[in-house]
């Protein structure tokens, strides 16, 4: 009775045993098709994360964390990721590829380089969509309790450049104070905190400022036309003996340094002065303010445009992207009381910014076949 009993307790572990086994096959073989599945929308370009990837310039980053804000408020769209990489770590990550991870928009206070093209290219981006967004200025600041002071571009390369053209050769910069640059300039260490050389904003200041304010002194210009390739080293190249410190991509930081070091300057975008006027106050560059007015005119010497770059690859594969471009170009947006505008965005006047949009929306319907009346609204942006 007792080996009956045993045995047939043995023969339950065994059936329970060999049940175990076939569950664990078939949980085995539904995870496989599941992978399978998943790998299949991969293929087929479905993303993974439904979010748009947006990475670049950091004077851009709030006008598009803002936009970003109004479409997850407005629509049933998860929140677009937005990373502050400066403008070239922006575009670098912009031409990585078309998967569905990469990003869909590189944000740039400058103009793509022909070589960044050819590198998207070489990696099978190239329905690259440029997008004007609107301008703004480069900005010299400093604290509000520091005295009034006015520069020039060529105080400024005097004051900055690695090495000075000095009796015929390149010497170290021997400035150490601003009034070593002129007389009446005061007698402060030059002291400027400014962004890294990934950023967009950097290649500004350097074109703006650095090599026409080189283009001052006469042993300068000469070379300008005698080696121009000489002539850009040299005014490309800042100092690194404190004059000038990298600061990151983030511009918030550079107005905290200043309230705390009184002396010293900061180069940031105007939209950083714009929401900072009760810490920070601008200096005046060839005797223009960076007043909003002179910017839009032109007339203020440190103006640039602002540019998006659009992934077409992406249009379709992320249903978001429609609708984001036309939040951001909407008027309420960019209108004359648009939150952007309130936010210090420089935009577009109302032709332009419906151009740039109607640029988008004629590659969407370019890629995805569709008629003119798929088409977002100019106003509505999907709301």
């Amino acid at each position: 009775m007792n080996i009956r009993r045993s045995y047939q307790q043995d023969s339950r572990r065994v059936a329970f045993t060999i049940a175990l086994g076939v569950l664990a096959l078939v949980l085995i073989f539904v995870s496989s098709c599941s992978r399978d599945d998943d790998a299949s929308e991969a293929i087929a370009g479905a993303p993974s994360d439904p979010r748009i990837l947006i990475a670049g310039s950091s004077t851009i980053a709030p006008f598009v964390t803002t936009a970003s804000e109004y479409l997850h408020a407005t629509t049933a769209f998860a929140f677009p990721i937005v990373e502050t990489t400066g403008t070239g770590g922006g575009l670098k990550l912009f031409c990585r590829g078309i998967a569905p991870d990469h990003s869909s928009i590189a944000t740039a206070s400058r103009r793509i380089t022909k070589a960044e093209r050819a590198n998207c290219n070489a990696n099978g981006v190239s329905d690259i969509i440029e997008l004007k967004l609107g301008h703004d200025g480069i900005v010299l600041i400093h604290a509000r309790a520091a005295p009034d002071i006015v520069l020039s571009r060529n105080d400024l390369y005097r004051g900055l450049a690695e090495e000075l053209l000095i009796e015929g050769e390149f010497q170290a910069n021997p400035n150490v104070f601003w009034s070593d640059i002129r007389s009446d300039l005061p007698q402060t260490r030059i002291e400027i905190f400014g962004p890294p050389p990934t950023s967009g904003t950097r290649d500004a200041f350097v074109d703006l400022v650095m090599k026409p304010g080189a283009m001052a002194d006469p042993e300068m210009k000469a070379l300008a036309n005698e080696d121009p390739r000489l002539f850009t080293l040299k005014t490309h190249t800042l100092r690194t003996d404190g004059a000038w410190t990298d600061s990151g991509e983030n511009d918030s930081h550079i107005v905290q340094l200043l309230h705390a070091d009184k002396s010293a300057f900061g180069v940031v975008g105007y939209v950083h002065l714009a929401q900072n006027g009760d810490r920070v106050k601008p200096i005046a560059i060839d005797g223009v303010q960076p007043r909003f007015e002179n910017i839009v005119r032109g007339d203020y010497p440190l103006s640039r445009p602002l540019f998006l770059y659009v992934k077409g690859e992406h249009i379709g594969v992320h249903p978001a992207l429609g609708p984001f471009i036309a939040e951001l170009f909407s008027e309420a947006a960019m209108g004359e009381d648009g939150y952007l505008t309130q936010k210090g965005l420089i935009p577009l006047n109302e032709a332009d910014r419906l151009a740039n949009l109607e640029r988008f929306q004629d590659a969407e319907i370019a890629r995805t076949n569709s008629d003119v009346g798929t088409r977002y609204s100019f106003e509505d942006s999907a709301r």
